[in-house]
């Protein structure tokens, strides 16, 4: 009797032990399971958060925190971005080149780096001139200067086209490929306002444009092209290439429609073609070339006003730059060699008061001044009777520098 109740006893304890450890079981897993679902509500929300966030699905926190960390910072740094400024010289042109650098540097508030595309001759002239302006101003500015260069094959043929080397404008966007975008101006050309002016205006191209010219007239009455071009050229009045504006990674990304083949030709393969066809029928070389292109691509093509390259053209005959009458002239392009002959005395005067304003003296009064005196002795033609929109804009730049 005594072994039964024993046995009992111990099957009683057993019993009780187990139903105590089940129990602690159940309430230990049933307070995980509500760890559990609050975790997993946790990061639901968390994911929404971030999935409600564009562009950052699939983000961690961490990887999120680093990004946002980074636009913030890239959002507060200012933006003082180069403007690239391409010019080709040979023959006399170093003084001419010289001044119209002098001018880009004058008016400009953000870096400048020059490329100078010269005969061997010129170079060391290029380096004595710049190296030689005050430390001041060379902190305003960088430059390259690069040989010229033209495909081995047929290099005589492009360098003799029209003037001596001008030709090289076509071959910038192959070579400087490590170049995005880049203005190039002839050497006769004056800038009257802060080159990063015209540079802003690459931020206005459409998905289409890869480079902005200013027509080659704005009265049909007096265009060159409408009236005497044996070639395809751009819009009523053709296009001048004097200041030029390109996107160079468009431009070398592009195939171009052309009336040579039913097979759009990329920049490399389009020029050479196109000069075996139209070498007996262009007039202004490589200039021509540009209204052939843009004439079969109009899309590409970004078009500035006048006072962008403002010539004499536009005043010979009377004022017909509409937009140089409302704001002033821009840039001043003295072509025809009106810097260094009494044809146009108002564009000259522009010239000469550049090239002998001497660095650090006060603008308006050694710039300015002399210049306006000079412009008064220039009435007697209609450029000389439109001379004061060559100062409008001019005082203003003075003012911001």
């Amino acid at each position: 009797m005594r072994c039964y109740l024993h046995a009992y006893l111990l099957c009683s304890a057993f019993t009780l032990c187990s139903i105590l450890y089940v129990c602690s079981q159940l309430a230990s897993t049933s307070e995980g399971d509500r760890e559990g679902k609050a975790a997993a509500r946790s990061s639901h929300n968390e994911g929404d958060a971030v999935r409600k966030i564009p562009g950052l699905l699939g983000l961690r926190d961490r990887d999120f925190e680093q990004n946002r960390g980074k636009l913030k910072s890239a959002a507060k740094e200012p933006k003082n971005e180069s403007s690239h400024l391409a010019v080709v010289a040979c023959g006399p042109r170093l003084e001419e080149t010289v001044t119209m650098l002098k001018s880009a540097v004058l008016f400009s508030k953000k870096p400048l780096h020059f490329y100078i595309f010269a005969e061997d001759e010129l170079h060391d002239g290029f380096r004595n001139a710049l190296e030689t302006w005050p430390p001041m101003i060379r902190t305003k500015f960088t430059f390259t200067i690069y040989p010229i260069l033209f495909p081995e094959e047929n290099a005589s043929e492009w360098k003799k086209l029209f003037k001596p080397c001008a030709s090289q404008r076509l071959f910038l966007p192959l070579i400087l490929k490590q170049v995005d975008s880049l203005l190039y101006v002839d050497t006769d050309i004056l800038f009257l306002r802060p080159v990063e002016d015209i540079w802003s205006l690459l931020s206005q191209f459409n998905v289409n444009q890869l480079a902005a010219m200013a027509p080659e007239h704005e009265e049909p009455r007096i265009g060159w092209y409408n009236r005497f071009a044996r070639h395809p050229y751009y819009g009523k009045t053709g296009l001048n290439s004097g200041v030029m504006l390109m996107n160079m990674t468009r431009i070398r990304g592009k195939f171009f429609k052309n009336d040579m083949t039913a097979v759009a030709l990329q920049w490399g393969e389009i020029l050479m073609p196109l000069l075996q066809k139209y070498k007996l029928n262009i007039t202004w070389g490589d200039q021509d070339l540009l209204n052939i292109i843009f004439h079969h691509n109009p899309e590409s093509l970004y078009m500035f006003p006048c006072q962008w390259n403002y010539r004499p053209d536009h005043c010979i005959y009377g004022s017909n730059c509409q937009q140089a009458e409302e704001e002033g002239v821009f840039i001043l392009h003295g072509n025809r060699g009106v810097y260094h002959n009494d044809k146009q005395p108002a564009f000259r005067a522009v010239y000469e008061a550049v090239k002998q304003y001497p660095f650090g003296e006060n603008l308006a009064v050694s710039l300015l001044q002399p210049l306006e005196a000079a412009l008064q002795t220039t009435t007697h033609t209609y450029c000389g009777r439109s001379s004061h929109l060559f100062t409008k804009r001019l005082k203003e730049s003075i003012k911001s520098v």
